[in-house]
C-alpha cells in the first residue's frame, strides 16, 4: 500500500490528507479504482481515530483508493471553524482529481463517507460543493470538488430542535446564534438537484446526535428526487463506526452483528450508483 501525508495548505499543519493507495503490483500501470475521501467525527473538537484509518482500510480492501481528511477543529485557544472544513473539504476533493491519474483514481467516480460530525462536513461538501465563494477563493476548477456520492453515518445535519449543539458551538464560535450562519449550516436546507446520491445510516437509539437529523436529510432528498438509500438500526450508541471488533469492545455492544451490515449495504449501494 502506498501511504503519504499530504499538507494541503503549507502555511496550515493540521490540515493533512493521508492517502490509503492500494498497489496492484503489475497491473498497477492500468488499474484504476473508484476514489473514498473519508471525514472522522469528533464534534468539530477533534477528529476520531476510530473513523479514520478502519473506515480507510475496509474501503481500500473494496476496490476504493481512499483519502483521510484531518479537518480543522476548534478548542480553547483556536478560532472558529466557520467555513474552514468546507473549504478544506473542497481542496481535498480538489486535490485528489488534479493527481487522479497519478494515484490511479476514475475522477468520475469519488465518494464522499462522513461521520457524526465528520458526516456535517461531508454533507457541506455534498450540498454546498457549487458555491462560487468555494471556487474563487481557492483557485479550483469549478465543479472539481463535487462529491459523485455521499455516505452519512449517524451524521450531524440540523440546526434546529434536534441539533448537536457542541457541533455547532464549535464550528460557529461566538456566531453559535447567528440566524443566518445557523439556517446556511442546518444542511437539511441547502439538499437541492445538485446533491449527489446519498446513502445514510443511523441507531434510533443514538442519544448524542438524534436519528431525526438523519431523517431530515432525507427527507429533503427526497423533495428533491436525489436517489438515496437509508437504514436506520433500532439498538446502538452514537460513534460505532464499523461496529467490529477492530473498533469497539463486543462485550458492549451485543448489536454489533446487526449494525455492522451498514457498511455491506454501503458497497452494494455504491456499485449500483457508481457502477464499478
Amino acid at each position: 500500500m502506498i501511504h503519504e501525508k499530504i499538507k494541503l495548505f503549507p502555511d496550515n499543519d493540521r490540515v493533512v490528507l493521508t492517502t490509503y493507495l492500494a498497489n496492484d503490483h503489475e497491473h498497477y500501470s492500468s488499474h484504476v479504482r473508484p476514489g473514498m475521501l473519508v471525514f472522522p467525527g469528533g464534534g468539530y473538537s477533534n477528529t476520531s481515530c476510530r473513523e479514520a484509518e478502519p473506515i480507510a482500510l475496509a474501503y481500500v480492501a473494496a476496490g476504493f483508493q481512499v483519502f483521510v481528511l484531518d479537518y480543522s477543529v476548534t478548542n480553547s485557544t483556536s478560532k472558529p471553524n466557520i467555513f474552514r472544513p468546507l473549504m478544506e473539504a473542497s481542496m481535498a476533493m480538489a486535490y485528489i482529481r488534479t493527481h487522479a491519474e497519478a494515484w490511479h483514481v476514475d475522477p468520475d467516480k469519488i465518494a464522499i463517507v462522513g461521520f457524526s460530525a465528520g458526516g456535517h462536513a461531508a454533507a457541506s461538501l455534498g450540498t454546498l460543493w457549487h458555491e462560487d465563494y468555494i471556487t474563487s477563493r481557492l483557485c479550483i476548477p469549478a465543479g472539481s470538488n463535487k462529491p459523485n456520492a455521499m455516505i452519512l453515518g449517524y451524521p450531524v445535519i440540523t440546526s434546529g430542535n434536534k441539533a448537536h449543539r457542541g457541533s455547532f458551538k464549535n464550528l460557529l464560535g461566538e456566531k453559535q446564534d447567528d440566524p443566518e450562519l445557523l439556517a446556511y449550516f442546518s444542511l437539511e436546507k441547502q439538499v437541492s438537484s445538485l446533491t449527489p446520491p446519498t446513502f445514510l445510516w443511523h441507531t434510533a437509539a443514538d442519544t448524542a446526535v438524534p436519528v431525526e437529523n438523519s431523517l431530515l436529510f432525507a427527507t429533503a432528498l427526497a423533495a428533491n428526487q436525489i436517489p438515496f438509500e437509508m437504514h436506520i438500526y433500532p439498538e446502538g450508541r452514537h460513534g460505532l463506526s464499523l461496529c467490529t471488533p477492530q473498533v469497539l469492545n463486543p462485550q458492549e455492544c451485543p448489536y454489533m452483528n446487526h449494525v455492522a451490515a451498514w457498511y455491506d449495504c454501503s458497497l452494494k449501494w455504491m456499485r449500483e450508483v457508481l457502477m464499478f
